[in-house]
């Protein structure tokens, strides 16, 4: 098959398109031949040498999202056959072909773009459980998602809204106007000081931002609720002892895929989709995707 590898820790340049031996399904596996691969930011981060949780061995393949169709499956496989659209978070997704344990995908809606249901598993999957596992979000509650224009945090508005809590998408001032298709009760732009004063204590954060603006949405918690974070604690979480921090980390599950392809499918949440680039490109569509503000980055096999 054919890939695009990470030939050594560096930049965009590192990424080259070459062969790499076919993976094989082993028991409980899929074997499936990739349409669309989903870039996330954890791409860069691997490929740049900055996680530090495992090592690469070069030539390495990189990758976490992707959709396409079963091509084979293992023993003690039911619940999918060959020719079934799929998409899941796996690993090792630069490729024409990714074999991973069959649990981890869940199917495609029939009427669902392929390529673009690449755009949906780990962002669906870190904004779902965001609201309902390190939120806890129960209906009545008021829930601001901070980063509510990006993939993720459209994930999270949805959920929340699913949960029966009131929702304030917190966005910056130029995705005003954008922001109004997300779903959520109120908008607000968190980088504008007026409209930040006015907003009153909430329930639950929801967070993607970092720095300086998520230390401030500490404030914006009521006492005893919650602040859940993908990025990590903030700073000055001394400074509210009675706020509950939960510093989250997402983990595979294709019952939330599921869900949020068959919401994407039905038209109530969108997923925006900026570009898509042929895999053999796949250093200059994670450049495109670093410059950020243009959607999901998309590579097709």
């Amino acid at each position: 098959m054919k890939a695009s590898v990470v030939t050594a820790y560096g930049g965009p340049e590192v990424m080259k398109y070459q062969d790499m031996p076919d993976p094989e399904a082993g028991a409980g596996d899929v074997l499936v031949r990739v349409a669309g691969i989903g870039i996330n930011p954890e791409d860069m981060l691997e490929r740049n040498g900055v996680v530090k949780d495992w090592q690469l061995h070069f030539p390495a393949i990189i990758g976490l999202d992707v959709s396409g169709t079963v091509a084979a499956t293992g023993d003690g496989v039911t619940d999918l056959t060959v020719g079934d659209r799929v998409c899941g978070w796996s690993y090792h997704t630069y490729a024409e072909l990714v074999a991973d344990k069959a649990t981890l995908f869940a199917k495609v809606p029939e009427t669902m773009d392929l390529v673009d249901a690449a755009a949906i598993p780990l962002v669906g999957v870190t904004g779902s459980q965001l609201i309902s596992v390190a939120g806890a979000v129960r209906s009545g509650q008021t829930v601001l998602v901070s980063g509510a224009a990006g993939a993720v945090g459209r994930c999270a508005v949805y959920m929340a809204k699913a949960s029966g809590a009131h929702v304030i998408a917190g966005v910056q001032r130029f995705q005003l106007d954008q922001a109004q298709s997300i779903g959520a009760d109120e908008t607000i732009a968190l980088d504008d000081p007026a409209a930040f004063a006015t907003i009153s204590k909430v329930d639950i954060v929801a967070n993607m931002l970092r720095g300086k603006p998520a230390t401030d949405l500490l404030a914006k918690v009521k006492d005893g609720g919650t602040f859940a974070s993908v990025t990590g604690k903030p700073d000055g979480t001394k400074d509210y002892p009675k706020v509950r921090l939960v510093s989250f980390v997402s983990k595979q599950d294709r019952a939330v895929i599921a869900l949020i392809a068959d919401a994407v499918n039905a038209g109530k949440l969108t997923i925006p989709v900026g570009r898509r680039e042929e895999l053999k490109d796949a250093g200059a569509a994670q450049g495109e995707f670093t410059k950020g503000g243009i959607g999901k980055v998309l590579l097709t096999a």
